[in-house]
């Protein structure tokens, strides 16, 4: 019964119990005196079931056939049934029974049908379950780094990327500002960090070419392992990379993001500041530390597990870009568009054909090294042109001679030992008659 024949029931119980008169009822039920009276009637004859209406559990008269729903429910299970990933919905099947098997049914309807045969059910996409994950213990145990991208210059300056380092135990946080996520912008701020708190164990990143790659076909072939210019850098300090795989997993970098949009663009528009080296000024003479003043928190152990830094040359060596290279057969190495031209080193050359390996620093500057050793080289300006030796014209093929048609080498050859006798015996007797007598 609906709640309105409920309420119904209700009131009539009162009546009978005389609590109150019809009249009285007719106001409540907001029905009229004859209206309630017939009710009255109906409850006293039959009881509560009297008013339930009538219609109820019977069929619609705009219901389809009994034979053409069986039809529908059986092509369904025929054709578009299945496990969970595999069946159709209400909504799709609607539309490939009319266009495929001309049997034209709503999808409510239909949807209606399914669920009272169990053919289809409410499956909600829940969203993944995601357990806060607690902080380290140790300062430095793991650094999480992201790159944001804003307009921390608002309309002052370019677009920049704010590269964020956010220490996982404190909360502790170091940054600089630069025009794009690349490996030079990852590298500086990572050698800052190195420089003022030490070597840390660990770094959280995400899934940009940047800090991991997928591996080619070629080293899955091979198993190497897939490593980008600044895994390779990681990797000489001893620091992991660990790539998260949602955004949330690096909540703590990603939220300190927006305490910088918020605080830092304030504070950066007050200031005027119009360039990216301001700003890194800024930000490592004032900002920072009252941020982390302000933010940071000290962790549960109070162990660093930061390590030494290495010493300034160690560390340019490690904060650079290696590429390998083959010398040519003219010892010339060529990088980025650039022929190298490698010197001879005391009494010979290095050998052509041998793998070097290119080292680039932020700078520009360039080395070459053969197995650990520098190569004295210079840069060609412009490779010098193959020199292809001039072919003389050749002369003319010279055709063999053919005589022509009346040529006497054309003319058949007689021996005198093959003429005719006739021939010979008529010349004689030729000559007989003009010999004297």
């Amino acid at each position: 019964m609906s709640q309105r024949e409920l309420r119904r029931v209700g009131v009539m119980a009162r009546v009978k119990s005389g609590e109150m008169k019809l009249v009285d009822a007719a106001v409540l039920l907001k029905l009229s005196y004859r209206q309630v009276k017939r009710i009255w009637g109906r409850y006293q004859a039959e009881g509560a079931k009297g008013l339930k209406h009538r219609s109820a559990g019977g069929e619609s008269n705009r219901s389809k056939p009994k034979k053409f729903r069986e039809q529908v429910l059986r092509t369904i299970r025929k054709k578009y049934s299945g496990e969970v990933g595999e069946r159709f919905g209400p909504t799709l099947a609607a539309e490939h029974l009319e266009s495929e098997d001309q049997l034209g049914v709503h999808r409510e309807t239909l949807r209606r049908w399914m669920l009272e045969e169990k053919l289809w059910s409410r499956l909600r996409k829940r969203r993944i379950h995601r357990q806060r994950r607690a902080r380290k213990e140790h300062f430095g145990e793991l650094v999480q780094m992201d790159g944001s991208f804003h307009e921390w210059l608002e309309q002052r300056g370019p677009q920049t990327c704010l590269m964020n380092l956010v220490d996982d135990a404190t909360g502790t946080t170091l940054a600089r500002l630069g025009e794009q996520e690349t490996i030079w912008a990852a590298a500086q701020v990572l050698q800052q960090w190195i420089e003022k708190y030490g070597v840390p164990l660990a770094l959280y990143t995400d899934w940009k070419n940047v800090y991991v790659r997928e591996p080619t076909s070629k080293e899955l072939l091979h198993g190497i392992a897939p490593v980008t210019q600044f895994g390779r850098m990681c990797e000489r300090l001893g620091i992991a990379i660990i790539a998260a795989s949602s955004p949330q997993a690096k909540g703590r970098v990603e939220r300190n993001h927006g305490t910088h949009q918020d605080r830092l663009v304030k504070k950066l528009r007050r200031k005027k500041i119009q360039s990216c080296a301001a700003a890194n000024e800024y930000l490592a003479g004032e900002y920072l530390e009252k941020h982390n003043q302000r933010f940071a928190q000290a962790a549960a152990s109070p162990v660093d597990y930061h390590r030494k830094p290495p010493c300034r040359r160690e560390l340019t060596d490690v904060f650079r870009l290696e590429t390998e290279r083959v010398i040519g057969n003219d010892w010339v190495v060529r990088y980025q568009n650039h022929f190298l031209q490698v010197q001879k080193a005391g009494r010979k050359y290095p050998p052509a054909q041998a793998k070097v390996m290119v080292c680039e620093w932020e700078d520009g500057r360039l080395e070459i090294r053969h197995r650990g050793q520098m190569v004295i080289w210079k840069e060609i300006l412009e490779r010098p042109l193959r020199t292809v030796p001039k072919v003389e014209a050749l002369p003319a093929v010279r055709r063999p001679y053919r005589p022509k048609a009346n040529h006497p080498w054309r003319k058949p050859f007689l021996s005198p030992r093959l003429t005719p006798v006739v021939g010979r015996s008529a010349a004689l007797a030729g000559d007989s008659a003009s010999a004297p007598p």
